[in-house]
């Protein structure tokens, strides 16, 4: 059998597994997106906070921001449109509000980029204009969704997907958690991801937004908290 259900042909949903796997090497364990700073603080306390915490962030940053650009940037490479990957990218690194937000988009783009060069599916053309652009997380996350030609639905599901587990692995160690409790906070995002992800299709070009205060906020205390686990 060479297709799946969603017609989606069998590599490329062997495709976004990979880069949804947290073994994908672009150091997303390495960050908790505010997360052990709202535990610090005592925002995040237990189960239930994790997860309602995940589940705001989940609407409120991921949704309307992170999401829109990056399906926005693969219907941009999928039409080499020069000028809305750069105006992307640099509404990207624009609205990072700490110093560690942005390294965590430039790293963890970086990382992906590199892990793209070992893959023959790979357009030169494009991935010298990544090079470029400079390389932020969704950017080069919609490059190597479009190598193979992933339907931008799909690719968004994959990427929240991705996020969760992430999220959810840095709950574990820094509330602390139980694996069964992490498995819960799972389920709820699973529940959560599909709304959230229709919500970014429907965002129009250039009507992202990135308004979340609180998390900048703790974000800037994390930067100089002295003892802590993960690098945001």
């Amino acid at each position: 059998m060479t297709h799946d259900t969603s017609g989606m042909q069998a590599h490329q949903l062997l495709w976004l597994m990979q880069l949804a796997s947290p073994a994908l090497p672009v150091g997303g364990f390495s960050y908790s997106e505010g997360l052990e700073a709202a535990v610090e603080h005592g925002l995040v306390t237990d189960e239930h906070s994790a997860s309602h915490w995940f589940i705001d962030q989940l609407h409120l940053v991921q949704a309307r921001s992170e999401w829109p650009v990056l399906a926005q940037a693969m219907r941009a490479w999928k039409r080499h449109d020069t000028a809305q990957l750069q105006q992307l990218s640099q509404w990207v690194l624009q609205t990072r509000e700490t110093h560690e937000m942005r390294l965590q988009t430039e790293q963890m783009g970086r990382s992906l980029l590199a892990w793209l060069h070992n893959h023959p599916s790979a357009n030169p053309t494009d991935m010298a204009l990544c090079e470029q652009l400079p390389p932020t997380w969704p950017l080069v996350m919609a490059l190597a969704l479009q190598t193979q030609d992933i339907p931008i639905k799909q690719g968004l599901l994959s990427c929240a997907f991705g996020w969760a587990e992430n999220m959810v692995q840095a709950a574990l160690k820094s509330v602390p958690l139980g694996q069964l409790s992490g498995q819960r906070i799972l389920a709820a995002l699973s529940r959560a991801i599909p709304e959230a992800v229709d919500h970014a299709l429907a965002v129009p070009d250039n009507g992202q937004q990135a308004f979340s205060p609180r998390l900048a906020i703790l974000s800037a205390r994390h930067e100089t908290q002295y003892s802590r686990l993960f690098r945001s």
